[in-house]
């Protein structure tokens, strides 16, 4: 089997991989740190939590154990898409030189820029960043790339997933051509591969085990979950997690839950911390010193639920998590790789459980196809405490169809009572104009021409309309109109005319 001391490593890394209590190097590191010492591109993909840390970071120590850094140029160069995967390689580097002579300068947002000025004044040999925050420093004119020997892009697909391409083309066209470029993720998808090919020269491709796969170690399962109510679809999800995790008893002595959204990992969190669990957030809007606080004390164990988006997916390396939970489905397959990866690591045993819903079918069956299996179905803990039958029969499905049919009732009612009330209030009003034909001779005269009826009513109508443009004498003309047309007729429309366009005018006059 090989040992670390046949990959030639420097004499002092060596030491310092003894100090830490490593002897045999994993098979990515075993494939790839040799051909890096001798000053090849690499493409390594392995599983995660299979050391690919370690890969890049030990061979990069021995090519730099000679030379020496000079003010803002610094000599290598680590890309990573999170700030706490860049922390967490910042560590690896802290523990693997501690007998060279090296410097490190970490560039992540949430920082100040005096202090991140001061470490790259005085000339870095490793430099450690997130993309935003190195061409941040590059645009005020405080870097220069023209002295990178080494660069490395941690998590590559992720990289180039997020929206990073035209900061990492931009970010390699600033570095010597001559650079040596190591690529490493867990995942590689073809499209994104044919990208990664424009910056590597005939790279060494290292593959150790088939991509997007999952640990062995991990067993998987997941709750196909469906609300009894649509408003009561997140409730009961919460339920759901809760019940799972009380199921897993001492087992789960911490967990990782992921949520797809920020929002969500503050309410599952507030939640889980509502009912008694030992629980924390963690997500790109918090402010750096607390995600950092909160990793800590997850890490050091004094936290035992980290609730997380997937900025803590990629690369977190807390080797004794016992249990992942997807409070969501991931919406990119390649994720659920990443996630359930937190656990299982380093050849220990783990537990990953997933809450999958019914808009979730197309997701769940992506990630299936991607791990080439399908993920073991768990029972509902929380099944027998669904609502009642009663409650279910009241369910959202049924009450759109009860209102669809309750509303033209309303309304054909509420028109009915309206004209019944229409007709109600304003028959008194023919009887007052014919009590008043004596004093105003002019309807009676026109009962004889009845045939002319219709052009003499048009004008009438006209002058009702008129009259109540201008707010006087419209009403007593209306009043005419009627008692000339007979009954409860509208003028100038005729006895055929339909009920309801009666309504609509009858309502006018009445304003």
């Amino acid at each position: 089997m090989t040992k670390f001391s046949d990959l030639n490593l420097n004499p002092k890394v060596l030491k310092a991989v003894e100090e830490a209590g490593y002897t045999d190097p994993t098979p990515i590191q075993a494939g790839a740190i040799p051909p890096a010492l001798e000053g090849r591109d690499i493409l390594g993909i392995a599983q995660t939590g299979t050391g690919k840390t370690a890969s890049f970071t030990l061979p990069m120590l021995s090519l730099l154990a000679r030379g020496r850094a000079r003010a803002r140029m610094p000599r290598s160069l680590v890309l990573c898409p999170t700030r706490e995967l860049a922390a967490q390689v910042a560590e690896n580097f802290d523990t693997y030189s501690k007998n060279l002579k090296l410097t490190k300068a970490l560039l992540i947002g949430g920082v100040s820029f005096k202090e991140q000025d001061k470490l790259i004044d005085k000339g870095v040999d490793v430099l450690i960043c997130t993309p935003g925050r190195l061409l941040d420093h590059f645009e005020r004119g405080k870097l220069l790339l023209t002295g990178v020997q080494i660069m490395v892009v941690d998590e590559a697909d992720r990289m180039l997933d997020m929206g990073f391409i035209p900061d990492i083309e931009r970010i390699f066209s600033l570095t010597p051509f001559t650079r040596q470029t190591f690529f490493f993720s867990a995942t590689m998808a073809p499209e994104i591969e044919r990208i990664t090919n424009t910056f590597l020269q005939n790279p060494v491709r290292i593959e150790v085990a088939r991509q997007a796969t999952a640990s062995e170690t991990i067993e998987q399962g997941v709750v196909m979950f469906k609300p009894s109510r649509r408003e009561r679809a997140d409730s009961e999800k919460r339920d759901i997690l809760r019940a799972l995790i009380d199921a897993e008893g001492e087992a789960c002595t911490n967990a990782i839950v992921f949520c797809n959204r920020k929002v969500d990992v503050d309410i599952v969190s507030k939640s889980l911390k509502k009912h008694g669990y030992d629980a924390a957030p963690i997500h790109g809007d918090l402010d750096q010193s607390q995600r950092t606080r909160t990793l800590d004390g997850f890490r050091a164990g004094d936290l035992k639920i980290l609730v997380a988006s997937d900025v803590a997916a990629r690369g977190l390396d807390v080797p004794s998590v016992s249990h992942v939970f997807n409070y969501d489905v991931p919406g990119h397959a390649e994720d659920y790789v990443h996630r359930i990866g937190r656990t299982g690591r380093a050849g220990r045993s783990g537990k990953a459980m997933m809450i999958s819903g019914p808009r979730d079918e197309k997701n769940l069956d992506a990630i299936e196809r991607l791990i080439q299996k399908q993920i073991p179905r768990l029972e509902n803990p929380v099944a027998g405490t669904s609502p009642s039958d009663e409650d279910s029969a009241a369910s959202p499905d049924a009450r759109p169809e009860a209102k669809s049919d309750d509303k033209p009732a309303r309304r054909s009612r509420s028109r009915t009572s309206r004209s019944k009330s229409d007709k109600t209030d304003k028959a008194p009003a023919p009887q007052a104009d014919v009590a008043e034909a004596p004093q105003q001779p002019e309807p009676v005269q026109a009962a004889p021409e009845r045939p002319s009826e219709p052009r003499r009513d048009d004008r009438s109508q006209d002058s009702a309309r008129s009259g109540s443009r201008r707010g006087g004498g419209g009403g007593s003309g209306g009043g005419r109109g009627r008692s000339g047309g007979g009954g409860n007729a509208v003028v100038g429309m005729g006895d055929h005319m339909p009920s309801f366009i009666a309504l609509s005018f009858e309502e006018r006059r009445t304003d």
